[in-house]
């Protein structure tokens, strides 16, 4: 039962049945408001001159003299535009590995029969249940032993591989026909032609879903990047973004903070502003709840 229906339980059917989606219109609309209370503060501190005093920096009503010398020093102060690029070079180099991993992977637990399969398959899933901070030890030592350490590339590494998108991708191509499969081969297709031709075009949604996750998740990363960059020109966004808050200047500036955070999380807000309604459709067409 639900927080609504609750609240309702002892109102007639017909009464129910007319206020339900109004009262849940409203409290969408309140918890949507307090879901952007945070990125209000943000925008309004960002455009804060540092005259209006530190006090002035917690209240949500803008200034009457909004200013952008807060972005201009986060932008002097911290090299965003380096850090922007190395998270958008892990970001894509991770994606486009997975997308050959977890397209063959699902393929095979999908359409291929060998022994023992669905007993790997669960084995595969239990990287699911695993904790990310358990995996830290064992990822940092085999990317120091294959020489990978304070590079871009150590930090991709650990990610090629994913259990939750090969369980996705299984899912797409089990509800693809068979037959569609049988008539290219019969039409002498060979297995990555059946793939290439078949089974990816009709996936589409599900990899549309997957990429947003992936992104998102190795964008927002920080732990995992922190252990293994030392170097400050391979610092990505997140990691960049908490020694520049570290800064002697950073300390004494909260607007200089909430700019320099708003350059870290407009890359995503503005992509799923412009992409927001394909982003739904491909939730909702993967079958992602």
């Amino acid at each position: 039962m639900t927080l609504i229906d609750r609240l309702l339980k002892d109102a007639p059917l017909a009464t129910r049945r007319e206020i339900t989606p109004k009262l849940g219109f409203v409290l969408t609309i309140l918890l949507a408001i307090v879901w952007l209370i945070p990125f209000l503060w943000m925008g309004v501190a960002t455009l804060r001159p540092a005259s209006d005093g530190i006090n002035a920096m917690a209240e949500l009503i803008p200034s009457l003299k909004p200013t952008l010398d807060n972005v201009r020093d986060a932008w002097e102060i911290g090299d965003f535009p380096r850090y922007t690029l190395n998270t958008t070079i892990i970001c894509t180099g991770i994606l486009l590995v997975q997308f050959v991993t977890i397209t063959l992977a699902g393929f095979a637990f999908a359409r291929l029969e060998f022994a023992g399969k669905t007993l790997i398959f669960y084995l595969f899933l239990m990287q699911l249940m695993l904790v990310p901070v358990l995996l830290i030890v064992p990822n940092l030592s085999l990317v120091a032993q294959l020489g990978l350490y304070d590079t871009l590339a150590g930090v991709m590494m650990p990610f090629f591989a994913s259990a939750f998108g090969t369980f996705l991708m299984r899912q797409a191509f089990e509800a693809i026909p068979p037959e569609l499969e049988d008539a290219a081969l019969i039409d002498g297709a060979s297995l990555l032609q059946r793939i290439r031709h078949i089974y990816v075009p009709l996936s589409m949604p599900s990899f549309s879903a997957f990429a947003i996750i992936s992104v998102t998740s190795h964008w927002n990363d920080f732990l995992w990047p922190l252990m293994v960059i030392n170097s400050p020109d391979k610092r990505p966004l997140t990691v960049g973004l908490s020694v520049f808050t570290a800064t002697a200047e950073g300390t004494q500036a909260w607007g200089t903070i909430a700019a320099g955070t708003l350059m870290v999380i407009a890359p995503l807000l503005i992509t799923f502003l412009i992409f927001q309604k394909r982003f739904i459709s491909s939730f909702v067409t993967s079958g992602i709840k």
